[in-house]
């Protein structure tokens, strides 16, 4: 599929136009990834609650369309945008959402790094004491601390329209996180939120966009 490599762009502009191709598109137009970074925003989806934003201070919020809860966008992201055809694809969403979890999780396992998927909370994980341990997750859920040992490292948001979508994944590389702490990431107060840098590969953003541009592309394509 097409993959455009957009660079840095403030959000809503990027939103407009996503909003757009896909109103616009017809059974013929070509499915395409849109690949960049934000400058600093929180998104707030359908789901979203006022009170999971504690403090935005200087950073804007805006009210998206997408599924899910608060989440943040900023330098240091690799933020990408599946616009795609899932009936033309032959997939449904719980199938397109599995992929857009393994294209990360295999783009992490070529930094080393072991992704996990966490059952009812979209996104991908990783173990805060050893990011590298394959064992899987098991055993009971803590009900009050369901994600003890865990930290976030991709978000995920979409949004599905007459079959197509648009929205998509969010991979931390090396960012200022602090800027989570004044939000309940994704609704769940306290979750530690990590990028590759602080897991130990120091890597390249564009490395990085390339590699799940390029998962997703495998993924994704007929």
């Amino acid at each position: 599929m097409l993959i455009r490599p957009l660079g840095r762009q403030p959000y809503l502009p990027i939103f407009d136009a996503m909003r757009a191709f896909s109103d616009a598109r017809t059974a013929d137009t070509p499915d395409e990834l849109w690949v960049c970074e934000h400058d600093p925003v929180y998104t707030q989806g359908l789901a979203g609650k006022a009170d999971h934003v504690l403090a935005p201070g200087d950073v804007p919020v805006v009210a998206t369309n997408r599924g899910g809860q608060v989440t943040y966008h900023g330098p240091g992201q690799v933020v990408v945008y599946p616009l795609l055809d899932l009936q033309r694809l032959g997939i449904y969403v719980k199938e397109y959402v599995y992929r857009l979890e393994e294209a990360v999780i295999r783009t992490l396992g070529g930094f080393a790094i072991t992704g996990h998927r966490v059952a009812g909370a979209p996104g991908i994980y990783v173990r805060l004491d050893n990011p590298h341990d394959h064992a899987a997750l098991t055993g009971p859920v803590d009900p009050h601390d369901p994600f003890r040992g865990l930290g976030k490292v991709a978000a995920l948001g979409i949004k599905v329209s007459r079959h197509c979508t648009y929205h998509g994944v969010a991979l931390n590389v090396a960012m200022d996180l602090t800027p989570y702490s004044r939000i309940n990431p994704c609704g769940y107060a306290g979750l530690a939120t990590v990028d590759l840098a602080t897991l130990g590969a120091p890597v390249a953003w564009g490395d990085v966009a390339d590699r799940l541009a390029g998962h997703l592309d495998a993924l994704l394509s007929r």
